[in-house]
């Protein structure tokens, strides 16, 4: 192919995306995917969301979402600017942008499970043409863009950087953050070549405000990773201290308060009853994956993981410790847990170590209950099944149980109505910073 030919995607691309008349591709309309749409639509461009569940597709199109925290109104004026969702593969052809937007869970054996992003990149094949730019915004090891994305590209007889543009920018979404937004989010993006890079900046720059280039994919994929690592890490830190304080009878959480007051060099982080969420209980096990095909062992960030791993266990220890005193077993007992999405006033349960917490309790034979006002019925998930509802708290209900263990500090519990009539409290969360003969700190 000529260099003017090539040259001449590129061109007519950038010139798209500056003029608004590119459509917008994204494929996985969930918690990164969904909110990027709204933002590409207001933006002025046209989009089209791909997704396999065709409940999500049904209720998009009618105006209605799925996620708490965005409103059907919102999903109104996306449809209204020309948003469409659709099941439909085939029509990816229509886009000039595919952003891919799907789950990078982790295996059985704690090891990166890329089906969701290669079952995609097969599905999307047959229809790539010349003059698009592929994006993957799903966390991932360095290097899974050039070693997997870029030869299925090449299979279509598409050459990279010159017919089709490839590049990485990961997501960057905190669900619940008020004061964060996707567009005032800065976005990395790392292209495969000079060209992609330029085709990505492109992409995203319309839409958000900041974009952060980087020299190469696996910068950009390593870039992500650094960021949740450096979470992971400092959150494992916090929690090693949080053993330590206990047996010194000290509060950690008013260490940390005293300590934040330093105005340079030291940032808070909070310890809790494990790591959830999609990204800091999963990344760092793709760098270590990654990093023995190199002969090395990431022995500080295994360390930390191995800390965040065993919390919700010292969490039931702590609770059957406070049992014990009260002379009750933990079998028997009817336990309430305040909280079940990973992290405070969302619903987002992934990753939740408050399941993993309900999952230790009903095998040493607790009666398990929640409570969580963001999340009214257990929902279906792979490897954990509860046939329970949300338990209204009211006087009444808190005292008719042996112990409430609270996992998630939503906002929206009443802690004086929890303190004044729960026989014993777990706090995993530092909310109580009184000693109180009712509350245990874990």
């Amino acid at each position: 192919m000529s260099e003017q030919h090539s040259s001449g995607h590129l061109s007519q691309l950038i010139a798209r995306f500056d003029q608004r008349t590119a459509v917008i591709g994204i494929i996985g309309l969930g918690y990164v995917g969904l909110p990027l749409s709204l933002r590409y639509a207001e933006a002025g461009f046209r989009v089209l969301g791909i997704d396999i569940d065709p409940a999500k597709v049904r209720r998009l199109n009618a105006g209605a979402s799925y996620i708490e925290h965005i409103s059907a109104s919102a999903i109104g004026a996306a449809l209204a600017a020309g948003f469409e969702a659709s099941g439909d593969f085939a029509r990816a052809a229509e886009a000039d942008a595919l952003i891919i937007c799907v789950p990078t869970p982790l295996n059985a054996y704690r090891e990166p499970d890329l089906s969701f992003v290669l079952a995609t990149a097969d599905a999307l094949l047959p229809y790539l043409r010349a003059g698009q730019v592929v994006s993957l915004e799903s966390t991932t090891y360095p290097g899974t863009t050039d070693e997997e994305l870029r030869p299925r590209l090449a299979s279509r007889g598409l050459t990279v950087g010159e017919d089709i543009f490839l590049v990485f920018s990961p997501e960057r979404e905190d669900p619940g953050n008020p004061d964060f937004e996707t567009r005032t989010i800065p976005k990395v993006c790392g292209g495969d070549t000079a060209a992609c890079l330029r085709a990505g900046i492109a992409l995203y720059s319309p839409a958000i405000d900041q974009v952060v280039p980087v020299s190469s994919t696996r910068a950009a994929e390593l870039t992500k990773l650094l960021e949740n690592i450096h979470r992971a890490v400092n959150i494992g830190l916090v929690n090693e201290m949080k053993i330590i304080a206990d047996k010194m009878d000290i509060d950690i959480h008013e260490v940390i308060r005293a300590a934040a007051t330093k105005p340079f060099g030291f940032t808070p982080y909070y310890p809790g009853p494990g790591l959830g969420g999609h990204c800091i209980p999963i990344d760092p096990f793709y760098l270590t994956w990654k990093a023995r095909q190199y002969g090395l062992h990431t022995r500080f960030i295994e360390l930390a993981g191995e800390i965040n791993s065993d919390m919700p266990h010292w969490v039931i220890g702590k609770l059957a410790d406070a049992l014990n005193e009260r002379s009750r077993s933990i079998k028997g007992s009817r336990v309430l847990v305040l909280g079940i999405a990973y992290k405070k006033n969302v619903e987002d349960m992934r990753e939740s170590p408050s399941v993993e917490l309900m999952e230790i309790l009903r095998a040493k034979g607790a009666l398990v209950d929640y409570s969580d006002p963001h999340v009214p019925v257990f929902p279906p998930m792979r490897e954990h099944h509860f046939a329970l509802a949300s338990v209204a708290l009211t006087a009444a209900t808190i005292a008719s149980y042996d112990v409430l263990l609270l996992a998630t500090s939503h906002s929206a519990f009443d802690y004086d109505l929890i303190q004044q009539h729960a026989a014993l409290i777990i706090d995993t969360r530092g909310v109580w910073p009184d000693r109180l003969p009712n509350v245990v700190k874990a």
